[in-house]
């Protein structure tokens, strides 16, 4: 990260903040990033082309290797995350996909906790399976139980997600990082770089599904890992057979959603914060899940290791499947749908859309309720947003 000088001479690291704003440019003095929307460059002779066909991660070949506006992207990641590089994909799920096979192979093993997205668990229970890995589950919460499940000389991976969808459970990145031998990986999509940064504690590789609050507009699918350059150059040279690649135009997006970040999350944070509190008292809701409140179990963890706590919370409504129903039914300014991190104020039934693919038996376990219900908070002000839960909730 960038050195900045202050009134007493000594030097301080900038603030993610203003990295956002500058990270990611280039020579050309151009405030708004290039959009190379060409899939193919040509070269002078058979021994340029040659070249560039061997070259690692570099623009100017074809686009599923590099492309020009994709590397701006990638090299505003890297600086936000303090790493050497990173690497852009198409989708949250095609950067998991690509990671795991670029590092995994038939025989190996996973270490992933029970409380995940479901598109990650799925991915894990079924196509890693099918191919020969297994993998083992702990409860994220407990820090030293990732340490106990790896398998030494086996374990390839350990994964976490921290805060996790939809509980905002917080994983210990200090412990993550810790564990030797096996690649430790930590999906940050909740988090955003401005919120943590997890390879500043360790961790190997950080991983967004950049659709969420790093593009922050719902008009942009992709996801991206950052990590040091060896460990990106090789799940590059796997990225690139998988296919999985970042398009220019969501890249484009999910730059200039990272130039207004700081702005929008510090709003979303703060409205986030007041309507947990003022959820929580709420007759009609059994509990609230958001790091930033002091009842949350990893409160003191949360505010060791996180910026910023988030613009996503999860509740549980009393009355179950119905109650849920009728809310969502009943808001008029917060809008039902299943993605997070963008300007409006989001409402989902985890339980019949994002972890409907999910065992009854894993929801039980995970507390995946008929009651559960994520929220997204949007830019709307506080006082509306209140209003709308308010007649919504009866």
């Amino acid at each position: 990260m960038t050195k900045r000088g202050n009134d007493s001479g000594t030097q301080r690291e900038q603030q993610p903040e203003t990295t956002a704003i500058t990270a990611g440019r280039d020579a050309s003095g151009a405030l708004s990033p290039a959009l190379w929307a060409s899939s193919t460059w040509d070269a002078v002779d058979l021994d340029e082309t040659h070249r560039r066909a061997k070259s690692v991660h570099e623009s100017g070949f074809y686009s599923r290797y590099a492309n020009p506006t994709t590397d701006a992207f990638e090299r505003a990641i890297a600086e936000l995350e303090g790493t050497d590089s990173a690497l852009a994909f198409a989708s949250g799920m095609g950067a998991i996909a690509s990671t795991v096979f670029a590092l995994c192979s038939s025989g190996d093993h996973i270490v992933a906790q029970r409380n995940m997205y479901a598109g990650t668990l799925g991915l894990l229970d079924g196509p890693c399976k099918r191919m020969g890995i297994s993998v083992s589950y702990v409860d994220g919460r407990d820090a030293a139980e990732f340490a106990a499940a790896v398998q030494p000389g086996k374990t390839m991976l350990v994964m976490a997600e921290t805060p996790t969808n939809p509980h905002l459970d917080v994983v210990d990145l200090d412990a993550l990082g810790a564990i030797k031998g096996p690649f430790t990986l930590v999906d940050s999509t909740l988090a955003t770089p401005l919120g943590q940064q997890p390879c500043r504690h360790g961790v190997s590789i950080t991983l967004h599904s950049a659709t969420k609050g790093i593009a922050g507009h719902n008009d942009a699918t992709l996801g991206v890992i950052a990590a040091e350059r060896d460990i990106i150059d090789t799940i590059w040279a796997y990225s690139i057979l998988h296919g999985a690649t970042a398009s220019p135009y969501d890249a484009l997006n999910g730059l200039r959603g990272i130039r207004t970040l700081g702005a929008r999350l510090r709003q979303q944070c703060e409205t986030a914060q007041h309507l947990a509190e003022w959820l929580s008292a709420h007759p009609a809701v059994k509990c609230v899940n958001y790091p930033g409140l002091a009842s949350h179990p990893q409160h003191e963890l949360a505010k060791r290791q996180m910026r910023w706590f988030g613009s996503t919370m999860s509740i549980e409504v009393c009355g179950g499947f119905e109650a849920a129903r009728s809310l969502l039914a009943g808001l008029r300014l917060a809008r039902a749908a299943v993605t997070l991190g963008g300007p409006d104020t989001l409402v989902s039934h985890s339980a019949t859309s994002t972890h409907l693919s999910v065992l009854p038996e894993v929801k039980a376990a995970t507390g995946i309720t008929e009651g559960l219900v994520r929220l997204s908070v949007g830019l709307e002000a506080f006082d509306d947003i209140r209003d709308d839960f308010a007649a919504a909730l009866g």
